[in-house]
């Protein structure tokens, strides 16, 4: 029987996103699905598992975005839909903060900050600490994250940006931190997962 297939989803998808998420995937020795960018998401859940079953090697990096759209928007269809498929095992989210109005919070495991340290609590939209008084990170595409069972979130602001700290090209330096302690925390890193 064929092994799942080992997935991180990323909750941003526009073009700053896509070649930061690229050069973040490549970092940690992911693979991409480059294809999955959109702002909202353009491809369905079907179209993505197929993506993600072709990919090379595991784990494999989707973006999904719901582009401010209150309500359960494609990118929460197509991220419910990867989440309960028989093939595919979520190691975890990488949750982006946004300033959308009107959205639900959800907890997160921990946060990387815009300078790369870990949090206990929810970042922002500029990759800060709250310091509302907060329990909650807040994101256009995080709200479906409550009713699904995902084994690690990880919180993070606005991916490629964050005041030019995580800029693809000084190396997406959170989102690669991002993404490692998704799998360090997912126990994926020192396993064989193969089998």
């Amino acid at each position: 029987m064929a092994s799942k297939r080992k997935v991180i989803i990323v909750t941003d998808g526009d073009k700053v996103a896509k070649r930061t998420v690229e050069v973040a995937a490549k970092n940690i020795g992911a693979r991409c699905i480059s294809c999955s960018w959109g702002n909202p998401t353009r491809l369905a859940g079907e179209q993505l598992v197929e993506q993600i079953t072709r990919a090379a090697h595991d784990p494999v990096v989707v973006m999904l975005d719901d582009k401010g759209i209150q309500g359960e928007g494609a990118g929460e269809v197509a991220l419910r839909y990867i989440c309960e498929h028989s093939d595919i095992d979520v190691l975890g989210v990488v949750a982006v903060a946004s300033n959308t109005e009107g959205v639900e919070g959800i907890s997160v495991d921990e946060s990387v900050d815009n300078h790369g340290l870990i949090l206990n609590g929810p970042v922002n939209k500029n990759g800060f600490c709250c310091i509302d008084g907060s329990t909650e990170l807040h994101g256009d595409t995080v709200e479906v994250l409550r009713e699904l069972q995902i084994p690690v979130i990880v919180g993070i602001g606005d991916i490629g940006k964050m005041c030019g700290f995580d800029d693809a090209q000084y190396g997406a330096p959170i989102t690669t931190k991002a993404l490692q302690e998704v799998l360090n925390r997912s126990g994926y890193l020192g396993k064989n997962f193969s089998e």
